[in-house]
């Protein structure tokens, strides 16, 4: 856990305000994790008030479109900017892999508190035997919008159909479940099931080693943005940040911007700390991209000596570069290409 620094001169111990406006999607999930955040600031500062303003974004108000489909990338982020660097809100808890790896000038991302699981999961629709993705019989449909997903599925099960489901996490229960549902199965992160206790829902989690599935950058952590010359807000939120997870993050987010894929790249990645017998301690990254019919493939794992942003930016550019020299640029390529076919 990063360490308690002193109070500043800009620290909220000297500072007038203690009044603070959180942005949050309207979604269960998004109330939870900002009710986590807002929780953890007042256990340090129970006399401030914390006053939270929901709003759908692009993102919510239309989920009949799959997600591969839209051309922007700030779905579910561009409608609470607006309101940050408006000053009409102080600070937006998001889920850090909804967000986009270029912010706006004006905004930046504060430390992140400690990840929850940020493993992919299975989930099999109700009333059907508990089984693992390999064990699925040939023709099985999977429900996922995610172009990662997708692509490492038609890589490692290419037995299995893969078919879209959009909504937050219960409307993608409830179409999982009904009657008449076309789905064998959905996959989730772990993180959204858990922050609701919805665990029992987990069939199988879902790994390197455990299924062949790779996370999406910045799954299972909490994206706090906040604007540039806010130091008070930035102050504040660093007193309940983890810095493990910080510098994780911020690596998988280098990586993501350096390959230029943003949100909608089928980019998986897994990140861990992992102590060497030299007794030096190393952020292990491992990553993937995937063809979106699974036929190609990049993959790599490496250490890297990260204790810093600056560190974890340049770890993150380094295994970027790593991946395009396996052959990542060129899968990327033409699915950019396939992109600007399909617009034409």
């Amino acid at each position: 856990m990063a360490s308690t620094p002193p109070p500043t001169s800009s620290s909220p111990a000297n500072s007038a305000r203690k009044v603070f406006t959180v942005g949050t999607r309207k979604s269960k999930l998004a109330l939870s994790q900002t009710d986590l955040v807002v929780g953890a600031l007042r256990k340090i500062w129970p006399d401030y008030t914390f006053n939270i303003h929901s709003q759908e974004t692009a993102g919510d108000q239309n989920t009949t479109i799959a997600l591969r489909e839209f051309t922007t990338k700030n779905l579910w982020t561009q409608e609470l900017e607006e309101l940050l660097m408006a000053g009409q809100v102080d600070f937006i808890v998001h889920s850090l892999k909804d967000v986009p790896t270029l912010l706006p000038p004006l905004c930046t991302l504060a430390p992140t508190m400690k990840r929850e699981d940020s493993r992919d999961v299975l989930v099999i629709k109700k009333g059907l035997p508990n089984m693992s993705l390999s064990e699925m019989p040939a023709g099985s449909v999977v429900g996922t919008s995610s172009i990662r997903r997708t692509a490492q599925l038609a890589r490692r099960y290419p037995h299995l159909k893969i078919m879209d489901v959009r909504g937050n996490i219960g409307t993608r229960l409830a179409k999982l479940d009904a009657e008449d549902s076309p789905y064998t199965c959905i996959i989730l992160a772990a993180a959204g099931l858990l922050r609701l206790d919805l665990q029992d829902r987990i069939s199988q989690y879902l790994d390197s080693k455990n299924g062949g599935m790779l996370y999406a950058v910045g799954q299972g952590a909490l994206g706090i943005e906040i604007r540039k010359d806010d130091q008070i807000m930035h102050d504040m939120l660093r007193r309940i940040s983890d810095e493990d997870a910080t510098y994780a993050c911020w690596a998988e987010r280098s990586l993501l911007r350096t390959l230029e894929g943003g949100c909608s790249a089928p980019l998986g990645v897994e990140t861990e700390w992992v102590q060497l017998p030299d007794g030096s301690r190393k952020l292990r990254m491992r990553s993937i991209v995937v063809s979106v019919d699974g036929n190609e493939e990049a993959k790599i794992e490496i250490d890297g000596a990260v204790d810093s942003a600056q560190s974890a930016e340049e770890f993150g550019v380094m295994v970027a570069k790593e991946l395009v020299v396996k052959g990542a640029g060129k899968i990327l390529e033409d699915i950019q290409q396939n992109k600007l076919k399909q617009t034409s």
